[in-house]
């Protein structure tokens, strides 16, 4: 401290420091919290990137299994009709014991 200072001027001097040092630490403060901010909204960003790109691959699994399960549908159901016509007898004994079968199943 200056030995011409008078206590106050002294008193004057520290507080103005403070304030200073206060608006350093505050600026600092402000930028690092913007700098966090911006590293958030790019981290979220590539997240959300991510996640697009996930849905668009499971989506089209989906669209491909569904695709597939339809088409086998409509084989198994044509294959079907076409057993059922050229064999009748056979197929009305195979759905009478099948459905004894599932009769006795779902008595139990």
């Amino acid at each position: 401290m200056d030995e011409n200072k008078t206590p106050k001027e002294a008193a004057d001097s520290a507080k103005e420091h403070v304030r200073a040092a206060a608006d350093d630490f505050k600026t600092a403060a402000t930028a690092k919290a913007d700098e966090i901010r911006r590293a958030a909204e790019k981290k979220a960003e590539e997240l959300r990137t991510a996640a697009q790109g996930k849905a668009k691959e499971f989506r089209g699994a989906a669209e491909s299994a569904w695709s597939d399960a339809r088409t086998r549908a409509k084989t198994w159901q044509s294959e079907s009709e076409t057993y059922i016509r050229e064999n009748p007898a056979k197929a009305v004994l195979i759905a009478l014991g099948v459905g004894f079968v599932l009769g006795l199943l779902f008595r139990k």
